[in-house]
């Protein structure tokens, strides 16, 4: 499992949504290997929203298909500089265990 997350001032989250799944969340979802992926909210009270994309793979190899051979590193669009507060430079990387 893949996750990522950042933060953006809550009057963006829709547009934000928006943009993360025509950017990441569609190429997620056609990278060969990636088996699903959500995209959740959570507003933090402050006028701020975090944003976390959580995404399943078949293995490592697949997700180098998505992210390169640096899988730790995040990958970034043009447009989130533009929307992010805080942002995670490395995603986390989790196995199921059960």
């Amino acid at each position: 499992m893949r996750m990522w997350s950042g933060v953006v001032r809550t009057a963006d989250r829709d547009a934000y949504v928006d943009y993360v799944e025509r950017t990441g969340m569609a190429e997620y979802r056609i990278t060969p290997g990636n088996l699903d992926a959500w995209l959740l909210t959570r507003d933090l009270g402050d006028d701020r929203t975090e944003i976390t994309t959580v995404s399943r793979w078949e293995s490592f190899e697949a997700i180098t298909r998505f992210a390169g051979a640096d899988v730790e590193r995040a990958v970034f669009y043009p447009e989130d500089d533009r929307f992010l507060l805080e942002r995670d430079d490395r995603v986390r990387h989790y196995r199921q265990a059960t």
